[in-house]
Formats: C-alpha cells, structure tokens, sequence
C-alpha cells in the first residue's frame, strides 16, 4: 500500500497527459472537450465517497468526513465544488445540467464513474473506494495547477479558472489526510484491507489512463473525443 501510495507522488519528467497537453499546447476546443467528458463526475463530485462513511469507523471516519466537508464547499452552496463545476461550465458556454452530455461523452470517460459508484455501493469494497479517493487526491493537485495555467493562457473566464485553483490548495491537504487518517486508521484497524486499498489505487490509475489516452490520440489527430463533437471542434469523432 505505500509503494502504491508513494508512486503517485513521482511524476516522470517526460509524462505527457492530458494536462501537460493543455498547458503546453492546447487549444480552446480541446479544453471545452475535456470540461464536458469530466461533467459526468464533477456535477456530482464527492456524492460516490459519502457511500463509504457508513462503513467506516473511528478516525477514518471522522477524516473522511472532514475532507468531503470541504468537497461540498464547507457549508456554503455557491462553493461546492459540483458548484464550481457548474459554474465553469458555463464560463466555457457549455450545457452545466447534469448529465447533459452523457450521450456525447466515450465509455473511457464513464467506465471511472461506474467504479466509484461499484466501489460505493458494496461494502466489501469499501477499501477500493478509500484507495480510489486518496488516489485522485493525490494526484489532482499538480494537474489541476497545469491546467490553471492552460487555462490562463488561453484568457478563460474566471470561473472556469476557480475550479482549479481551488483544488491546487484544497487537495494537497486532502492528500495527507487521507493517506495519515483515513487509509492509516482504516488499515490499523483491519490490515487485512491492504490489497484492496491498493486494487483502488491501480484501478483508478488504469482508467484515467485509458481516458488519457483516448483524449491525447484523438486530438492528436485534430479530431474530436467525443461520440458528438461540439460546436467549435473541428471535423468528427474518431471512434
């Protein structure tokens, strides 16, 4: 589980996602395109985790329940961060009701939220779900600071930048809370959770590549990602 935990924290210096792609070299499009595949989660981000609070105890509990406090804007509507994705959805003139590009957005770009509502749903699993989220704490961060950047280079509305900005500050401390509290306490407490903590963490890691991948050769290609291209994208999807 540390080895796990302690990989994401390494980035390859030649790494080249999604969101390198977008500091460096994106375009407005390809950052519209990549608002409306994450809408399927981030209109309804943190809902998947509070399955597990149930099924936890202690100082896990009480951890976890403090980060997701934050995910949901420290008690103030106007900063939940679906909130917040809302909002910069329509700073990029795009559609911020939920769901509203479930048929335009590829299966790479689904098959992460249906883990987190399997892990959720199942408290067998309930350690793959605590993996999953320690996972994409640590690893929002950096990226959501590259894309701050793409985002100010290419003059985004404010509200398209609050998004991010927020999770560069916010998820570094989630991090060490999850990882010291929550996995820490969840693992003290019945060890025998290990590898399910860590099936979390590579099956997170195994999906957003996928849809890294599907993004980057898409666009690579000057073609869309999606199964319905938006209106500025040019040409058609590449299936």
């Amino acid at each position: 589980m540390t080895a796990a935990l302690d990989a994401l924290l390494v980035e390859d210096v030649d790494a080249r996602g999604v969101s390198h792609h977008l500091k460096d070299a994106g375009e407005w499009w390809q950052a519209r395109e990549y608002f409306a595949q994450r809408s399927i989660y981030h209109l309804k981000e943190a809902d998947p985790h509070a399955w597990v609070i149930p099924r936890l105890q202690g100082q896990a509990k009480a951890s976890l329940v403090a980060v997701e406090f934050d995910e949901y804007g420290g008690g103030r509507g106007a900063r939940l961060h679906s909130r917040l994705f809302a909002d910069l959805l329509e700073g990029a003139g795009l559609d911020s009701g939920y769901l509203a590009y479930l048929d335009a957005v590829p299966a790479e770009a689904l098959a992460p939220v249906a883990m987190m509502s399997l892990f959720g749903l199942h408290r067998s699993l309930r350690a793959a779900l605590v993996g999953h989220f320690a996972a994409a704490e640590i690893t929002t961060a950096p990226s959501a600071r590259r894309i701050a950047a793409a985002l100010e280079r290419l003059g985004a509305a404010p509200e398209c930048l609050l998004f991010f900005t927020e999770h560069i500050e916010a998820d570094a401390v989630h991090e060490q809370v999850l990882r010291r509290d929550v996995v820490g306490d969840l693992l003290a407490r019945e060890p025998e959770l290990a590898a399910d903590v860590v099936f979390g963490v590579q099956a997170t890691e195994l999906l957003e590549e996928r849809l890294g991948r599907r993004l980057l050769t898409h666009w690579e290609r000057g073609a869309t990602s999606l199964l319905t291209p938006l209106p500025d994208a040019p040409g058609v999807a590449v299936l």
